[in-house]
């Protein structure tokens, strides 16, 4: 049989098409033929491979990411794109024999590619978005606010186009404080500046109480659910070319999903939660994810769950909360939780999440190793994406 021809793809640009006219496969059966010669051959590689090293190295399993990748892949049309991608990446018909390739022959020699593939799935997506979380900036001091409002109305309009202006981030974080009632969302402690500023009020014009007795309190962070720079635009311009692959790689994960959070939408409450400091920061690493209850369908009631099992000990985890609810406030998007979910399980399940901290720990300390195993390269596109 023909060998391969070993047309290296170094990223998915020009790969993932989003605009289908029709679907991928004609029926069923050529699906599961497709997926059936995918999990071959991710198979062969992630049974070869073996356990990531505590430094660089392999650092991860890459065809375990790979195969993680596409069963958490949020729909059945999801996990097509995913196969498609997969599969012009590697040059090879998705159908068995329908490139005149012989697996059995020419298995080995897919390797390359494969793992070219994981690579690019880390650096354009998994690596930056797990860089940009936790930097939701928090309520913006009022001096800044009016110096930004003397700008002309053109200058204005420019800065608009900043996905998360102090204004939006503001009033974010104040409908979402009213919505879930001041408090954090899991641990349920109340906020302490909303405490302070009862305190100096401490009861309404009828007489009630405005502040909770012997209750827990905490500094309460606006927190959201997929990071608010994914999407930003600088004023005028347009999104990073880093960028567009991170949202390409985002919208195969969860086709659709670009649409809830392009632009200001990612800053609707639908998009965010209350939280304290400490979960916010294990929130924002994927150390920590939401559940819905699944025998529970009046409330919003998830269950919270941490993926290591000393953390969960840690946090007395699972812990199951009904998120809170207002009139007029849209309560946080389910899909969005289960996507933060998903996008956790690949990268604990592959040991790419400690892969990533390893990265991210040497960016922060600005740490060249003499071994050479520093990703300079990694480190080079993240800050690149989060510059940008």
């Amino acid at each position: 049989m023909a060998a391969p021809s070993h047309r290296h793809q170094s990223s998915l640009e020009g790969i993932i098409d989003f605009s289908e006219a029709h679907p991928i496969f004609e029926n069923s059966q050529q699906r599961a033929q497709a997926v059936n010669r995918f999990r071959r051959i991710v198979t062969h590689f992630e049974n070869n491979e073996q356990p990531a090293s505590s430094r660089y190295g392999e650092g991860y399993n890459r065809p375990a990411l790979v195969r993680l990748t596409f069963e958490y892949a949020r729909s059945p049309e999801s996990q097509d794109k995913f196969l498609k991608a997969f599969f012009q990446s590697l040059a090879l018909g998705m159908l068995d024999d329908s490139d005149g390739i012989d697996l059995d022959d020419n298995l080995a020699s897919f390797r390359e590619l494969v793992f070219s593939f994981a690579d690019h799935l880390i650096y354009h997506f998994f690596l930056p978005l797990r860089a940009s979380t936790g930097k939701t900036p928090q309520l913006t001091p009022t001096y800044h606010i009016t110096v930004q409002q003397v700008q002309t109305h053109e200058e204005q309009q420019r800065m608009q186009d900043f996905v998360g202006t102090p204004e939006r981030l503001g009033a974010l974080r104040g409908l979402c404080l009213t919505r879930d009632r001041h408090r954090c969302v899991i641990t349920r402690a109340f906020d302490h500046d909303e405490l302070v500023k009862r305190l100096r009020q401490p009861e309404d014009d009828d007489g009630n109480v405005l502040y909770p007795e012997r209750d827990d309190y905490s500094h309460l962070e606006l927190t959201h659910i997929l990071p608010f720079n994914l999407t930003k635009v600088e004023g005028g311009g347009e999104l990073s070319e880093s960028k567009k692959a991170a949202i390409a790689i985002l919208n195969m994960f969860d086709v659709g999903v670009i649409h809830l959070i392009e632009g200001v939408d990612i800053d609707r409450p639908r998009n965010a939660i209350t939280l304290s400091l400490k979960m916010h920061r294990f929130f924002g690493t994927f150390e920590i994810f939401f559940e819905r209850v699944a025998d529970d369908d009046t409330a919003n009631t998830y269950q919270i769950q941490a993926f290591r099992p000393f953390l969960a000990a840690h946090l007395q985890f699972p812990v199951r909360r009904t998120l809170f609810s207002h009139p007029s406030i849209d309560p946080p998007l389910e899909r969005l939780l289960r996507l933060h979910s998903a996008i956790g399980h690949v990268l604990h399940l592959s040991g790419a999440g400690e892969y990533i901290d390893v990265i991210l720990e040497d960016m922060e300390e600005g740490v060249v190793r003499e071994d050479g195993s520093t990703q300079l390269g990694a480190l080079v596109n993240v800050a690149l994406q989060m510059s940008s």
